[in-house]
């Protein structure tokens, strides 16, 4: 019988998904203020001036989620000496040859660098998204300030859905990761594989 191991408890997982939902909901309302002929997605939010409004209640609340998620994994995502071998080793592991890579620990450095990447997109959408926020805080701040923080939020929110699809192609890859989200649990066999420092070191969660 193969032995499960605890990846992650339920406050992370229920976490993870809230935080996903939102990104949903922000990305959708955003994109459809972004273009005109983007705007029909508006009506999934009640038309267009309640996805104008809720979009950035949305933004505010994913951000909120995040900052928790963060507070729970960050330490596991502090990059190490093996990390950068990992990175340099990758075009192996692009080949299939997942042999030959170094063992990574609860997270590679793939994806610990999506992870980066997530909390600073997030952190430029935030402090963007304040400064046109209207009726709230865009008369605090120039024209030209506005108009620089649209472009920043605009070019943070395209890298983070970038980052999105990356980080669910990279999970779809790898067999076994989707249980671990939604369950909590991998197999031991997964964990040795794909996570052997983690595994050897704990066991588990």
């Amino acid at each position: 019988m193969t032995r499960m191991i605890r990846r992650y408890g339920d406050g992370t997982r229920l976490n993870h998904w809230f935080v996903a939902l939102l990104f949903l909901c922000a990305g959708l309302s955003g994109l459809a203020l972004f273009h005109p002929s983007l705007f029909g997605l508006s009506g999934l939010f009640g038309g267009g001036t309640w996805n104008r409004i809720l979009h950035p209640f949305f933004g505010l609340l994913m951000v909120v989620g995040f900052v928790v998620l963060f507070a729970q994994v960050w330490r596991d995502n502090r990059w190490q000496r093996r990390d950068t071998d990992w990175l340099r080793s990758s075009p192996s592991l692009l080949r299939g040859n997942e042999g030959v890579m170094p063992p990574a620990g609860k997270y590679n450095a793939g994806q610990k660098g999506v992870f980066w990447l997530f909390t600073v997109t997030l952190a430029t959408l935030l402090l963007t998204g304040f400064v046109f926020w209207q009726p709230w805080f865009a008369e605090w701040f120039s024209l030209t300030a506005r108009r620089i923080a649209v472009l920043l939020h605009a070019l943070a929110a395209f890298v983070l859905i970038l980052g999105v699809i990356l980080h669910v192609y990279a999970a779809l890859w790898v067999k076994g990761s989707i249980r671990a989200m939604t369950r909590g649990l991998v197999s031991e066999r997964w964990a040795r594989r794909h996570h052997p420092g983690w595994q050897q070191r704990t066991g588990g969660e």
